[in-house]
């Protein structure tokens, strides 16, 4: 198995490398973001360790430029990093498991090797409304075949839409889905089709006045 340890503390990436080549996975290290965006595009990796705070580009960023490029190689998360809003954050943008510095070294292997025993993700149906082309298991979009990077909360609205396109959808409807009842003010679902507006246009969600929003097929 091959995995690549992204951390700029280099004393404890090549700890990291040590003891993993121990356990029998051949090990890569990037000690930026920059250059471990790249070496995740460039190469495959049956699992990806990476820290948060990283020069020229941090680990979320990271994150959601994998997600964005439909790569969907595991990502173990590292960082000081442990409030619950930090481990939210981490798990929202695309990594799929998350550990706190100091950490056990046992415990990190145990929780790649659970990573690595998951089953392949099951592709859900591609979503097609005109020229936007929605990907749910890779997280990923299109437009007129140019990807799109949009954030988790952003691609879940969107993918709401256009799963509904028959009918308009309203503002509870969305924010009682999209954000699972967290009670958040109703004017969130506002905000964030302003969001997805500035990205693929003021076309891309119509307002039906005093009903809600709909993607149009």
């Amino acid at each position: 198995m091959r995995v690549l340890v992204v951390d700029d503390e280099r004393g404890l990436a090549r700890a990291l490398q040590r003891g993993l080549t121990a356990e029998g996975f051949a090990v890569d290290l990037a000690h930026d973001g920059e250059r471990g965006l790249e070496m995740a595009t460039d190469h495959e990796y049956d699992a990806i360790v990476l820290d948060i705070m990283l020069p020229r580009r941090n680990g979320y960023d990271v994150v959601t430029e994998l997600r964005a490029r439909a790569i969907t190689t595991p990502v173990l998360m590292l960082s000081a990093k442990d409030g619950e809003y930090d481990v939210a954050d981490g798990l929202d943008v695309g990594a799929d498991d998350y550990l706190t510095k100091p950490f056990s070294f046992v415990v990190l292997v145990a929780r790649l090797r659970a990573l690595l025993r998951r089953p392949a993700r099951v592709t859900a149906p591609v979503l097609e409304v005109r020229d936007l082309v929605l990907d749910p298991a890779a997280r990923t979009l299109t437009r007129a075949g140019e990807p799109v990077a949009l954030t988790a909360r952003e691609l879940a609205l969107l993918e709401y839409l256009m799963r509904h396109t028959d009918r308009v959808v309203g503002k509870v409807e969305l924010r009682d889905h999209v954000w699972d009842g967290t009670g958040e003010d109703v004017n969130v679902v506002e905000v964030y089709v302003g969001y997805l507006r500035r990205k693929l246009g003021r076309d891309a969600v119509a307002t039906v006045r005093g009903a809600g929003y709909r993607v149009a097929g």
